[in-house]
């Protein structure tokens, strides 16, 4: 499988997408803002990475906004916290076959590049 969720209008996915060239490797792409999330594609992530708490942006804005910064979150939590609100989903994911990138970090992105 070789997919990726992010949102159309984040300048970050833009640049990795076209850094990474995914749109001439046969990528299946999910514009998170526009086709939500579902719970199956957030538990395989969860598989994958270990926890929520990893697919979890605490960048976003909506994190201070909502004082989720002042709390201690449970996996529950940050589960449902991003099945709610499409920004709190750390991105792109990428995922390729049995691998996932999650977040626009440097060493992410050159992994992810590896892979492929």
């Amino acid at each position: 499988m070789k997919k990726i969720y992010y949102l159309s209008s984040c300048s970050t996915c833009t640049r990795i997408i076209n850094e990474l060239d995914l749109k001439n490797k046969k990528f299946e792409f999910q514009d998170i803002k526009t086709e939500k999330i579902s719970a199956n594609q957030l538990s395989e992530m969860k598989k994958m990475t270990g926890s929520y708490e990893a697919l979890f942006s605490k960048v976003a804005m909506k994190y201070k906004a909502l004082g989720l910064d002042k709390l201690k979150l449970t996996e529950e939590d940050y589960k449902n916290y991003i099945l709610e609100e499409y920004t709190f989903l750390k991105r792109p994911v990428i995922l390729i076959k049995d691998k996932i990138f999650v977040g626009n970090s440097k060493n992410t992105i050159a992994a992810a590049k590896e892979c492929l």
